[in-house]
C-alpha cells in the first residue's frame, strides 16, 4: 500500500490526532460486535475472499471479519490506533485515509467501517469503495448509539454525563449517530450501489462499573473535554453511579448497532 497521508477536515480538526489520545482505552475497554452481525455480512456477499475494514481503530471488527473472511486490509487513519491492534495472521493493518486506501481496484469482496462513517468525507470515501470492490460487493457501515442501562436509575445518571456534562464536547458528526446514519449522504446509485436490506443487530452486555468508566475514557468528547478543560470528567461519572450500582457488582446494559449496507450492481453504471 503507498504511504497515507493523515486527510483533514475543512475545520482542521484531525480526526488522527483525536483518537490518538484514546488509542489504549479504545483498545482495552470498546466492546466488540454482535456475531450475528458478521455471520450476516459472510452469508451476504458472493465471495468470502477479501475485506476492507476502513477506519479499523484498533481492530475490534477487523479480528471478528477474519472469522469469516480469508483476509482483511484493516486501515486507519491514526498510527497510534493501529499501534494498539492485535496482530492476526490473516489481519494487514496500515495507515491509511479512507478516501485513499491504496488498494487495487475490484479487490475486495467486501468494505466495512465500523463506528467511523461519520468522520470520512463520505462522497470521496463512497467513490473509493465503489473502486475497491468487486461487481456484487457489499458496503457495510455501523455506530453504536448511547447504550441504555437497563436499571432507569443508572440509566438516568448515565445519560445525564453523556448530555450534560461531556454533552458540550461531543463533536458535530455525532449527530449523525444519532440518527443512526440517516443524515448522511445515501449510498450513491450512480456508482451503482443499491440500499441492502438487513436485520436488526443489538448486544446485551453485563459490565461492572470499571467496565463502564473505562468505555467512557475511549470516547471523543472525553478526550476533548479534557483537552479544554486540562481535568478529567470520568471521576464524576464515577461518583454519580456508585451510589447506586447494584450489588453483586454488575448492571445489564443494551447496546444496539445502528446499520447501513448497499451491494454494488454486478455491472456497474456507465
Amino acid at each position: 500500500m503507498q504511504p497515507a497521508r493523515i486527510w483533514r477536515k475543512k475545520s482542521g480538526v484531525s480526526n488522527a490526532k483525536l483518537f490518538a489520545n484514546v488509542a489504549r482505552e479504545y483498545a482495552n475497554f470498546r466492546p466488540g460486535y454482535p456475531p450475528e452481525l458478521f455471520a450476516w455480512l459472510a452469508r451476504v456477499v458472493a465471495a468470502r475472499d477479501a475485506v476492507w475494514d476502513c477506519g479499523c481503530g484498533s481492530g475490534q471488527a477487523s479480528l471478528a471479519l477474519a472469522e469469516h473472511f480469508a483476509l482483511i486490509y484493516a486501515t486507519d487513519v491514526a498510527p497510534e490506533q493501529i499501534g494498539a491492534a492485535k496482530p492476526h495472521p490473516r489481519v494487514r493493518y496500515s495507515v491509511a485515509p479512507a478516501e485513499h486506501c491504496g488498494l487495487g481496484a475490484d479487490s475486495v469482496d467486501l468494505v466495512t467501517v465500523a463506528q467511523a462513517l461519520h468522520w470520512f468525507d463520505v462522497a470521496a470515501f463512497y467513490a473509493e469503495a465503489a473502486r475497491v470492490a468487486r461487481p456484487g460487493a457489499v458496503l457495510a457501515g455501523w455506530n453504536d448509539p448511547r447504550p441504555r442501562l437497563v436499571d432507569e436509575d443508572l440509566d438516568r445518571r448515565f445519560l445525564e454525563f453523556y448530555s450534560g456534562e461531556v454533552g458540550p464536547y461531543w463533536p458535530p458528526e455525532r449527530r449523525h449517530i444519532e440518527a443512526n446514519y440517516s443524515t448522511l449522504p445515501p449510498f450513491p446509485e450512480e456508482l451503482g450501489f443499491e440500499e441492502l436490506p438487513h436485520p436488526e443487530f443489538a448486544r446485551t452486555l453485563r459490565w461492572n462499573l470499571e467496565q463502564v468508566l473505562g468505555y467512557v475514557s475511549s470516547w471523543s468528547a472525553t478526550s476533548r473535554y479534557r483537552k479544554a478543560r486540562g481535568a478529567d470528567p470520568v471521576p464524576m461519572l464515577r461518583a454519580s453511579l456508585q451510589g447506586a450500582w447494584p450489588a453483586g457488582g454488575i448492571a445489564e446494559i443494551h447496546m444496539p448497532i445502528g446499520l447501513r449496507a448497499a451491494r454494488l450492481r454486478a455491472a456497474r453504471l456507465a
